[in-house]
This record gives C-alpha cells, structure tokens and sequence, in this order.
C-alpha cells in the first residue's frame, strides 16, 4: 500500500503568544515494511529554529521555536508511505510464567532494549487492578502470542469507544473502572495488564486506514491518529496488537513512533508564554494512492 497522508494541527490562543518552544513526533519512521518516499513539514508562524534529532527510542523528533506574537499556529505534514506486508512473527514457544526470566538472560542488544519496557512508565502503570482483570486469559504454560491475543480480544469486547469519556490525563485504574474510552486508554490498560504480568511491552503512535460506508465519499480531514501495542515475545520479537479494533497491525497501519506511553511519542509537546485560554483541532487525510489514481482517471 502506497499512502499520501496530511495532518494539520491548528492551535489557537484567547492572548498572544510570544514564545514557542516544542517538540513533535510527526515524522514516520523507516521501518523494515515502511518507507517513506517523502515528507515535508510547515510550520506557521515560521520558526526561528528547526531541527531534526533522532530520540532515545529511536524515533524522528523534530524541534522548533517561534518568537513571533501570533494567536493562531498551525503544523502541517505531508507525507508519502509506502507499506509493505509484514511477515508475520514467529510463534513463540516460551511460556508467559517464564518470560520475564527468558529477557533478564537476554543479553543481546534486542533482548536488552525490549527489557526496559516491562518497568512502570506515568501513563502505564503496573498495578494489582490491571494483573488481576490480564489473569483469566492467562492459562498455565501458554505462550506470549496467546496470552497477549486474549487479552487485546477481551479489550476489544468489554470497553466501549467513547470519545467524550476521557482525557489524555486518565488514569488506566478510571479507564478499567468506566470501561469506557479511546485508542489511547486501550493501549495504556493492555500495556499495563502485559506489564502487571511481567511482560515488556510499548506504546505504537501512528495512523490506521479507514473506509469510508459503501458508497459515500471519503471525508476530508475525517481520519484520525491511532495508537495500539507491540508485546516482547523472546525468540520472536515484537508482535503489535490493536485492542481498539482486535487485529494485529498490518498494512493499514502507518507508524510514527514507539515508546514507553504516549508522553513519549505525543504529537507535539513543549512549552509556551502567552496564550490564556487555546484549542486544539486536528485533522488527518490517509488516502490510498490507488484511489488519488481512480479520481484523477474520472476526470
């Protein structure tokens, strides 16, 4: 699959801003299944700083900082993906009671960084609450690959998608209380329960491919960003999952970063001077090559 995707993000402020000073996440990343053939980033007002770093994770971080008094900025991406198919990981056969033992005497370098996410992180929390609600798919000696299967289905089939139900602040104990939320709150309680376990497991930042009804025109600005999970399963590596819609990721899915919870990989974070009261809207066009081609041909 080959995507052209644009994501523009407008912020605007009650009072001017005099000092701009963020970071974002907003470049794919090179991928053995993803390639980015190009990318381009506006930024209005222009910054007076631009630059492009590579972060602890491994993922494109790009910072900047205004000067400029302004009431309104916006951040603009656009960019092409192509997305390959995935080969699907090897089933592993280390139990989930011993994986945790298995990592620990890892001592390669993917053993090592997958180590790092079975620790507690501020939106990810291993808790009792997570461990007990993760146990009953868990049965004796069954393998990562079924263990982590059964607990993005059991999300997918006891929460409720509901925008309107939490915030980026939400703690996964409320999330797991109301049953209610988003992509967001999905991969923070499935990373937490993977955690409560013993298991490693990271927060996947990025896109997903929707379908428009039959019938009826795709809807500009309509998509939206996605967030799922990639659980650390020894001796076959890191197999993402999305509880959100309960299937494994695949070449529907554009991937923008990966870290320990989304504070990690958030779209763009930082700090500013000015501003009182602001809003935020964004919106997101992931539009497959093949229907920009269809269009232009019934012209």
């Amino acid at each position: 699959m080959i995507y052209h995707l644009r994501h523009l993000t407008s912020f605007r402020y009650s009072q001017p801003v005099t000092f701009v000073y963020n970071t974002l996440h907003l470049k794919p990343c090179e991928l053995p299944w993803q390639r980015v053939n190009s990318f381009r980033l506006d930024i209005e007002p222009e910054p007076v700083v631009l630059t492009e770093r590579i972060d602890y994770f491994g993922n494109r971080a790009t910072f900047f900082m205004i000067q400029t008094p302004h009431t309104a900025m916006k951040v603009l991406t656009q960019s092409v993906i192509e997305v390959l198919p995935r080969t699907p990981p090897a089933q592993s056969s280390v139990p989930w009671e011993s994986a945790r033992q298995a990592m620990r005497a890892d001592t390669t370098a993917a053993g090592l960084d997958a180590y790092q996410y079975s620790f507690a992180s501020p939106f990810a929390l291993p808790q009792k609450e997570a461990r007990a609600y993760a146990l009953p798919v868990c049965r004796q000696a069954m393998s990562i690959h079924a263990v982590a299967a059964g607990l993005m289905t059991r999300i997918h089939t006891d929460f409720t998608f509901d925008p309107k139900a939490t915030t980026v602040a939400t703690p996964v104990a409320e999330v797991l209380q109301n049953r209610r939320g988003v992509c967001q709150d999905f991969a923070h309680l499935m990373i937490s329960c993977l955690r409560s376990l013993g298991l490693s497991a990271r927060y996947m930042s990025g896109y997903i491919q929707t379908t428009p009804p039959p019938g009826q025109p795709r809807l500009a600005g309509a998509d939206a960003s996605h967030a799922w999970v990639a659980v650390y399963c020894p001796q076959a590596g890191w197999l993402e999952l999305d509880p959100t819609n309960n299937k494994p990721a695949d070449e529907q899915y554009i991937t923008l970063g990966y870290g320990r919870d989304y504070q990690d990989v958030s779209p763009a974070k930082g700090v500013l001077l000015g501003g009182g009261q602001h809003t935020v809207h964004a919106q997101v066009d992931m539009i497959p090559e093949s229907e920009i081609i269809q269009a232009q041909q019934q012209q």
